[in-house]
């Protein structure tokens, strides 16, 4: 199963509905960590510290610092960047396909874009 960092402003409705499909997710909530509030560069380099994949609705900066991470030859462990606009069924269908279809070590420099 794919590790997660959910990012503090990811929609939780969408978290409840992956952990009722999945009671054992593996997963961070970003408020639940001494993370709260810090920048994009410190959170991603945290998430990729505990081999934590991001899922975040922020594609303004996240892919940047990510993408600059990568071409630094920082780890990334990966990004599911979800737009605001998705209908929350359909975000939470396309991630369970991605739990389910992945594995951790395939994410690795990968930002991912919903919908698929």
């Amino acid at each position: 199963m794919l590790r997660l960092l959910i990012d503090e402003n990811f929609d939780q409705r969408i978290l409840r509905g992956l952990r009722l499909r999945y009671p054992n997710l593996d997963f961070v909530i970003v408020q639940n960590t001494p993370l709260q509030g810090v920048k994009d560069p410190p959170l991603l380099a945290w998430a990729a510290e505990h081999h934590r994949i991001l899922v975040t609705h922020d594609l303004k900066t996240i892919p940047r610092y990510a993408y600059n991470r990568v071409e630094a030859g920082e780890p990334m462990p990966g990004i599911i960047a979800v737009p605001d606009s998705l209908a929350i069924g359909q975000v939470i269908e396309e991630i369970v396909t991605l739990l389910d279809c992945s594995e951790q070590s395939e994410w690795t420099n990968m930002v991912i874009y919903l919908p698929l």
